[in-house]
């Protein structure tokens, strides 16, 4: 078994996540949301998705990282339509 380093469960299904050369241990996909996903620098979402990056801040969707001045950022919504 290994603990949690978000929520210090003992869980004997706990898992690895590698990233960026470190290896943390969860028990839950929430708690790795939680310990590891970027906040949008606009609304305070964690960003699950594939977000949008403005230099060096995270955005949830285009929509907050227009709210924030990055007017180069298009929506694709409809693209497939």
């Amino acid at each position: 078994m290994a603990v949690c380093e978000t929520c210090g469960n003992d869980y004997d299904m706990s898992f690895e996540v590698h990233a960026q050369g470190a290896v943390h241990t969860f028990d839950s996909f929430q708690c790795a949301i939680q310990a590891m996903a970027p906040i949008c620098e606009h609304c305070g979402a964690r960003v699950i998705g594939h977000g949008v990056q403005v230099n060096r801040a995270w955005y949830c969707c285009a929509h907050c990282a227009r709210q924030e001045g990055a007017t180069e950022i298009v929506d694709r919504t409809g693209v497939y339509a």
